[in-house]
């Protein structure tokens, strides 16, 4: 079956038709009547779409999860894409049995095998203490390995896809060694643990597949407790010395820097406000590059509000590269002034 129009092509005063995946349903009333308020999502995106009276009597149920042909008419509303659906028709199981979920699942840019093996390559390069090895690479290589592969980080605002978390895993655990290279008083082994294991707990928080959503274990515990609750096995095996479990645990539980924003503690070491602004930049920077992306060519401009950030982000012109010629000169001349020296 054809994909059709995916919602990255989406513009505004058009048309759109195509193969969808629903991830939210939920009915409404307007003074017309009732209507039908969807999010269509496929390996681009989601946008918002609407069922108006009197089409949306036609539908008893639209189940979370369904595969569905979608068509209508395209328009922004508060500067975000709306679709007003005009058809709709949910996909028979023969059907949906036959569609390639990759064109529905966003996915990391980066290869997921290549990242974990990145990861648990630097894991035996940073951890000289034998027990966080022991802990790092039992977590890694053990029972979450393929979960870990595949998670996303979240359900919409960072690194909302497949590979998400190993992807910004693999971010923060970076960052976190650049910033220990420039602050050597910090305990690097330390701060790279909480690096890896900051939100492992995310696997059992995020249902994954084609309806990501919370589970009822994330919902009722999140992701902290859920991650500690995962690490404990583990940790009693490690042989890692008691204020060490201690201070790692501190460091999971304050990631998110304050308590309004889901910390169960404010950072209270070094380590922990390192870690907190490590994982804070790079889901900020992945929410930039979700934006941008979504800008047409590469030319200057500004995207739409985006409420998790409190603003319109602008994309600004680039410092333009000196031509080769000019290159070459400036090589030249560091080149000599370093002779003279």
């Amino acid at each position: 079956m054809e994909k059709g129009h995916y919602v990255k092509d989406m513009v505004a005063a058009g048309v759109a038709a195509g193969l969808f995946v629903v991830a939210q349903a939920a009915q409404a009333q307007s003074r017309n009547g009732p209507y039908w308020r969807l999010t269509l999502a496929d390996a681009s995106g989601s946008v918002e779409a609407k069922i108006w009276h009197p089409l949306s009597g036609e539908f008893q149920d639209i189940p979370a999860g369904s595969l569905v042909w979608a068509e209508g008419r395209t328009a922004l509303f508060r500067d975000q894409m709306q679709l007003t659906l005009e058809g709709l028709r949910l996909l028979s199981a023969d059907e949906a049995a036959s569609v390639d979920h990759a064109l529905l699942m966003p996915a990391s840019p980066y290869d997921p095998d290549t990242m974990l093996a990145e990861l648990v390559a630097l894991c035996k390069e940073e951890f000289r203490h034998k027990p966080w090895r022991k802990l790092a690479l039992t977590m890694l290589e053990g029972q979450w390995q393929a979960a870990f592969r595949l998670c996303p980080a979240a359900k919409g605002v960072h690194h909302a896809y497949v590979g998400g978390l190993l992807e910004h895993t693999l971010g923060v655990f970076t960052l976190c060694r650049r910033i220990a290279d420039h602050y050597p008083q910090l305990d690097r082994q330390t701060l790279l643990a909480g690096a890896l294991f900051h939100d492992f707990g995310k696997i059992r928080e995020f249902s994954g597949g084609l309806t990501n959503d919370y589970t009822d274990e994330g919902r009722l515990l999140g992701h902290i407790m859920l991650g500690l609750e995962m690490l404990a096995p583990a940790l009693e095996r490690s042989g890692l010395e008691e204020e060490l479990q201690r201070h790692l645990k501190h460091l999971i539980l304050s990631h998110h820097g304050e308590m309004q924003f889901g910390a169960v503690r404010p950072p209270h070491t070094a380590e922990a406000l390192a870690l907190h602004f490590a994982d804070n930049l790079d889901a900020k920077m992945a929410q930039c590059r979700g934006l941008f992306e979504q800008l047409e060519g590469s030319d200057p401009g500004w995207t739409p509000y985006q409420p998790t950030l409190g603003r319109h982000m602008h994309r600004a012109m680039p410092t333009p590269e000196a031509a080769p010629r000019e290159r070459k000169k400036a090589v030249k001349e560091e080149c000599l002034s370093l002779l003279k020296v």
